[in-house]
């Protein structure tokens, strides 16, 4: 277990990346301004000072950025400082571009120095907190004398995370069962659970794992309650795991646990408030700017090469299932078919500007209208016509859980490369896989991730946009 004095240690890498940042914000003051140092106090920069404090508060937050601050490599506390500084420096110019820094009364000039000087200073900070951390790491973990009782597929399992992770700080000193059969190893048997409580007195076992199935209810009661007697830390390993091969969430209702099948990070209100402000945002720019014009254009064009209306309304599976009219700049001639047959490659139905939209993407921007009331997200799995629902929930297993977080313009799984025709089974599983990965992984830098990447692959080209 980590020593008792992680939680100090975590609060004083907070307090210092705060006084790297204030420092930051001083030295692009000074620097900039040539002004004395007392003038700091300048009611001017005081809101910009205060805004930035919280900003880097919630992205810290949302980045992890000081949890397992003792046990995290290098390499990942890096990039967790990458990721939280990337995510400060988003929200710090999505706000200074909707607000003007006419309303901080400060320069672009000095927001560069400043954002600048504080990635140098911070970069230097973690490298020396890893060397510090480094050298002193054997005393910044304390190490447990743990055994566990029960030998089977869970409790092998659990001794080999033990041993692979040596920085959680357990000394495991081996297993107790009635069936020494199902150990990987005879010399890891220190008893039967009837000789378990002698033997973790007189070894000083701080604490006791607990893998035995539930038919054993009466044994695992016994050493819950001898346990407690002799202030051992009893821990329950639930037999669920045996058929749940995926990282759990576990819940107290009252005293009833309540394990749930897989994380869902947009449970969180903070993160859907977060995401439902980025969509509401971000919409909103690409009408304005983008659809304002770009839609009337292509609208022209639409009606000169073909009979028909502009835009192509269908019936799309979306949130929890419930239909909703999903909007697009129609790219094919009328036909009957239209609401029942998949886009094909050399589809016969396309208009010249329509194969050009469907290329590029264009066709997709009236789905911002669909984002912003709310039917849609700017990133999401892409909504299926419900024929297709209804016939892929048959033949997919996990493919109704796509419909848990709200149907995106773009994905996860559009952009690794799975979007278009799905003649193959196979290909449609792949995508249904990405799009759980994404409810299951879902973060503010994996939707600006997943933007960039759609950019990049429009520019690129891709295959399968057709």
């Amino acid at each position: 277990m980590i020593h008792r004095y992680a939680t100090f240690i975590k609060a004083a890498n907070l307090v210092v990346d705060y006084i790297v940042l204030n420092l930051s914000l001083l030295l692009a003051y000074v620097t900039v301004s040539l002004l004395p140092v007392s003038t700091i106090r300048s009611e001017h920069y005081l809101p910009l000072i205060l805004f930035a404090n919280l900003i880097w508060f919630l992205s810290a937050n949302i980045s992890g950025l000081y949890s397992g601050v003792l046990n995290k490599d290098a390499i990942i506390t890096y990039r967790n400082v990458f990721r939280t500084y990337l995510l400060f420096v988003a929200l710090i110019s999505v706000t200074v571009f909707i607000t003007g820094t006419k309303s901080y009364t400060v320069t672009r000039q000095y927001l560069i120095y400043a954002l600048g000087i504080f990635a140098v200073l911070l970069g230097l900070w973690k490298l020396i907190f890893l060397g510090i951390r480094k050298g002193d790491r054997h005393v910044l973990i304390s190490k447990r004398n743990v055994a566990i009782v029960g030998a089977r597929r869970v409790g092998n399992d659990l001794y080999e995370y033990m041993k692979e992770n040596p920085d959680i700080g357990y000394n495991m000193l081996g297993f107790f069962d009635d069936k020494p059969e199902y150990l990987i190893s005879s010399d890891l048997l220190l008893g039967t659970t009837d000789t378990c409580l002698n033997y973790i007195n007189e070894k000083k076992v701080q604490e006791l794992f607990c893998t035995l199935p539930n038919s054993e209810a009466d044994t695992i009661d016994l050493l819950m309650r001898e346990a407690d007697k002799h202030m051992i830390r009893f821990k329950l390993v639930p037999e669920y795991y045996n058929y749940n091969n995926r990282t759990t969430i576990v819940q107290s209702f009252g005293s009833i646990p309540v394990i749930s099948l897989r994380p869902e990070p947009l449970e969180n209100t903070l993160n859907r408030v977060i995401k439902r402000i980025f969509d509401v945002a971000f919409s909103l720019f690409m009408l304005v700017f983008v659809a304002s014009w770009l839609i009337p254009l292509m609208g022209i064009i639409i009606k000169l090469q073909s009979k028909g209306p502009v835009f192509f309304t269908q019936a799309r599976s979306g949130l929890d299932n419930k239909q909703f009219m999903c909007v697009k700049l129609r790219s094919m001639r009328i036909s009957d078919d239209a609401h029942t047959k998949q886009a094909t490659r050399n589809d016969s139905r396309l208009t010249p500007i329509g194969a050009f939209m469907r290329k590029t993407n264009i066709d997709e921007l009236p789905q911002f209208f669909n984002v912003l009331v709310g039917d849609m997200s700017v990133v999401g799995p892409r909504p299926h016509m419900l024929r297709h629902t209804e016939q892929y929930a048959k033949e997919i297993e996990k493919y109704m859980v796509r419909h848990l977080v709200k149907p995106g313009v773009t994905g996860w799984a559009q952009v690794r490369g799975y979007r278009g025709e799905t003649k193959d089974p196979a290909t449609m599983e792949k995508r249904i896989e990405h799009d759980v990965w994404y409810l299951e992984n879902w973060s503010f830098l994996l939707d600006m991730k997943i933007i960039f990447l759609t950019v990049w692959v429009t520019l690129v080209g891709d295959d399968n946009a057709f």
